[in-house]
């Protein structure tokens, strides 16, 4: 079979040499190398993000940017987690360039191709045997007086936060500029599809399959218990207000964060991108969900 990407890109994950939570930076770099190799081997033309040369001291290929790669690259490949494809995802989008995800630790939710099983599984999807899963991501901006003072995309979730030793926020959430509710709570989450397994699941909210157009609002700890998660479509746009509440911030992906002061408005739409995931012939998002959340155990 022909190959279908003939320009690759490789990503890998940022970390210090020795610090947890990982793979150390040899690792990552002996994995890079082995795979690089293999794309090779391929036929493919590999390149490698610049920033990933500078933290793995992997050789041999050329180093670009995001933007040359979002320009000249067929494909990408993210070495690392779920964090690390968050990252590369927002910034690839607009390009509309295709990412697989090969995970160095446990499976991810989106980076879901085992490393020790990558060969077998990439070899028919660089020839075009693969599924196609589109993910919409989140435009969110910072408004003070009028002003936009922080502005950012999200594929996870907004999150806007109490301070680490204050007590709860207030918050005032409007869609389309119609008030839902004023909310005491230690914060609030809202979550695309994507987000929904993340930190929105841990503070009870819904599963969303990624297919559906919308948004889910999470409370964090609220104070009144009647205040539930709710799904919205996500053509609206939603503006939380911070009414009171010291030390409070607005986190994006959990990878950029923005301090707020009373009455600053975060507003938040879908972005006109969306990343272009692909995944192994056969995929399900079910077969993810059962193998992350451990659905089947107890199962003979």
């Amino acid at each position: 079979m022909t190959l279908k990407f003939r320009s690759v890109a490789l990503f890998g994950k940022y970390h210090a040499p020795g610090s947890a939570g990982g793979a150390s930076t040899e690792a990552s770099r002996q994995a890079l190398e082995g795979i690089a190799t293999y794309l090779k081997a391929q036929g493919c033309e590999v390149v490698v993000e610049r920033e990933t040369v500078a933290n793995t001291g992997i050789a041999g290929y050329r180093a670009l940017d995001v933007d040359t790669i979002g320009a000249e690259c067929d494909l990408g490949l993210v070495v690392g987690g779920d964090g690390t494809m968050l990252g590369i995802g927002r910034l690839l989008a607009a390009y509309g360039v295709p990412l697989i995800g090969i995970n160095q630790g446990r499976l991810g939710f989106v980076t879901d191709i085992p490393i020790d099983t990558y060969q077998a599984t990439l070899t028919p999807m660089l020839r075009g045997a693969y599924e196609e899963d589109h993910r919409s991501l989140m435009h969110a901006r910072v408004m003070r007086d009028g002003q936009c003072v922080f502005d950012a995309r999200a594929m996870n979730d907004v999150v806007v936060n109490r301070g680490a030793t204050s007590g709860m926020v207030e918050l005032r959430v409007e869609v389309d500029g119609q008030l839902i509710a004023n909310q005491r709570a230690d914060g609030l989450i809202i979550a695309t599809p994507t987000g929904s397994t993340a930190y929105a699941l841990s503070a009870g909210g819904p599963l969303l399959h990624p297919s559906i157009p919308g948004w889910v609002l999470v409370p964090i700890a609220p104070h009144t218990l009647s205040n539930r998660p709710i799904v919205l479509a996500d053509p609206g746009e939603i503006v939380i207000e911070l009414v009171a509440g010291r030390d409070a911030s607005a986190n994006f992906d959990m990878q950029s964060l923005a301090s707020l002061q009373h009455g600053d408005r975060i507003s938040v739409r879908r972005s006109q991108h969306h990343v272009r995931f692909l995944h192994p012939k056969g995929w399900s998002y079910f077969d993810t969900l059962r193998k992350k959340l451990r659905w089947n155990e107890g199962n003979s």
